[in-house]
């Protein structure tokens, strides 16, 4: 069989073998199509006010494939069971004898059952039919008993067929591996052929009922802000830009829910959450994608560590519906321990440590400059303190974090919605969670002060007035439900594919179902 939708090089006068294979596979296509398009029209013209064609509108499915599989997997060799059933699928294998034909049908899940179509059930013209009509990748309706074929196969003893859906276009080898390059372009052929690919859509939902159960548990309200917005903010990050016509003005695609969601604690949802998409203007790699599905939640009366225990729960509550553990086994094989208390290190004190320099909020940026230079870190454009220090920490402590770890008390210039921290001058009440090599949540104690959070956001202002595309401007409306008073609150923000990353260890192109790619 052959990957149809494997990108086909465009013929120069190289006249190379790969070439020469490429078109070859490309022409096979062409004809497998000529071919399937001519049944097409056959299955067209033969059908009756009764049913049947290439694509009738339904039919009579009384028992699913993975029903069938729980409830008679375990037949002897040879066994009948009297039950008549009708049972739908793709059929993924076959072989035509002189008087009997088996059929693999493979439901959406990925299981399977046999279909055996043979001439003392359906009659010579049936049987004919079915060897003429019938093609790898179509969609099939059998009828007939439940039995076990004489090599213990689960199958159905057909005594009535019909297609259910003509597949224009060859599968790939359902038994072969997918190019990636197939497998993120044409998801569909993916979730086909790949168990992989069929467990992580099944995985992703898994977790996202998780997390709604364990929000729940703690008297959290879902609700949805809005992705269109007049300005973008709650985050640092590059917008997508647009035009609506009907307000004749420019929006922003949401790069994150943050003071939509701040606004309903100030109206008095005091426990809310949003699972989102989200858009950023960015680069694209292993853990980032310019659209994404991110989780934000808000506790008034709680603070950055009370939103690390609720982080904590819902990343191991995550792995134990996905994984039935908190001790998760990756896609490479490797085992990944989601379980007990997760470690504090300070970022500054962390930073000092690995780099055997001192670094405090007091630093100036003179010296910073000159530390990182000294070290070949590169020194990030329109630099400040947080930029830098943050920049530093990536270089000196990142790579060498192996267990989930919470680093704790950011600088203030990169945190413009964070309380400054209760203690520690110069910094704020932040953490980011890394697990896995990368920052998977991050957690507030958010700024309520109105007047403070005007004074950040007119800084922020001044970088974007200096270039700096990611700075956020001053949101007026967000200022006045402050200024209305929002009570001492916590807040965290989780990246749902990279969650999904965590616990599966596959790449953030697999974890998303239909990814963005050129």
């Amino acid at each position: 069989m052959t990957d149809a939708s494997a990108p086909i090089p465009s013929p120069d006068s190289s006249g190379s073998d790969a070439q020469a294979d490429a078109r070859a596979e490309l022409e096979d296509v062409f004809e497998q199509k000529a071919v399937r398009l001519a049944k097409r029209e056959k299955l067209i013209a033969n059908r009756t006010d009764a049913g049947g064609g290439a694509f009738p509108v339904g039919v009579p499915v009384t028992h699913s494939i993975p029903a069938l599989r729980a409830q008679y997997g375990d037949l002897e060799a040879g066994a009948e069971t009297g039950e008549i059933v009708g049972v739908a699928g793709r059929v993924v294998f076959s072989r035509n004898t002189g008087k009997l034909c088996f059929a693999t049908l493979q439901a959406g899940d990925g299981s399977r059952i046999q279909a055996m179509v043979s001439l003392a059930n359906v009659g010579e013209e049936s049987l004919a039919q079915w060897k003429e009509l019938v093609d790898l990748g179509d969609h099939v309706f059998v009828h007939g008993e439940v039995i076990s074929s004489r090599r213990g196969e689960l199958s159905v003893m057909a005594d009535d067929w019909t297609i259910a859906s003509k597949a224009i276009l060859p599968l790939p080898n359902v038994y072969g591996e997918l190019s990636e390059e197939t497998r993120v372009r044409s998801r569909f052929l993916d979730l086909i052929v790949r168990d992989r690919a069929r467990t992580t859509v099944r995985a992703r939902a898994a977790v996202n009922a998780s997390l709604r159960s364990t929000f729940a548990s703690h008297d959290y309200l879902e609700v949805e802000t809005p992705m269109l917005q007049v300005q973008h903010g709650g985050a640092s990050a590059r917008p997508f830009v647009t035009h609506s016509n009907a307000f004749d003005t420019e929006l922003f695609l949401r790069i994150a829910p943050e003071l939509y969601l701040k606004r309903a604690v100030v109206g008095g949802i005091e426990r809310v959450y949003e699972i989102n998409r989200n858009f950023r203007n960015e680069g694209a790699d292993s853990t980032h994608s310019p659209e994404f599905a991110m989780l934000e939640a808000y506790q008034a009366y709680g603070d950055y560590n009370q939103m690390a225990e609720l982080t904590q729960e819902l990343v191991q509550n995550a792995a134990v519906a996905v994984a039935g553990s908190t001790m998760v086994t990756w896609a490479d094989g490797t085992e990944y321990d989601l379980g007990g208390e997760w470690d504090r290190i300070s970022m500054y004190e962390s930073l000092s440590a690995a780099s055997g320099r001192t670094v405090t909020p007091q630093d100036s940026l003179e010296d910073l400059i000159a530390f990182a230079e000294a070290n070949d870190v590169e020194v990030p454009p329109h630099p400040t303190h947080g930029k830098l220090v943050e920049e530093l920490w990536e270089h000196f402590v990142k790579g060498d974090l192996t267990r989930p770890t919470f680093v704790m008390d950011f600088p203030v210039d990169t945190s413009p919605l964070v309380r400054e921290h209760r203690s520690i001058p110069g910094v704020v009440e932040k953490w980011d969670l890394y697990i896995r090599g990368f920052e998977l949540a991050t957690g507030y104690s958010e700024l309520v002060d109105p007047v403070i959070q005007r004074e950040r956001f007119t800084e922020q202002a001044r970088l974007a007035d200096r270039g700096d595309v990611e700075a956020m401007s001053i949101d007026e409306e967000f200022l006045r439900a402050l200024e209305h008073g929002m009570p001492p609150s916590g807040g965290m923000g989780m990246g749902i594919d990279r969650l999904l990353m965590a616990v599966t260890g596959l790449g953030i192109r697999e974890t998303i179902l239909f990814p963005l790619v050129k």
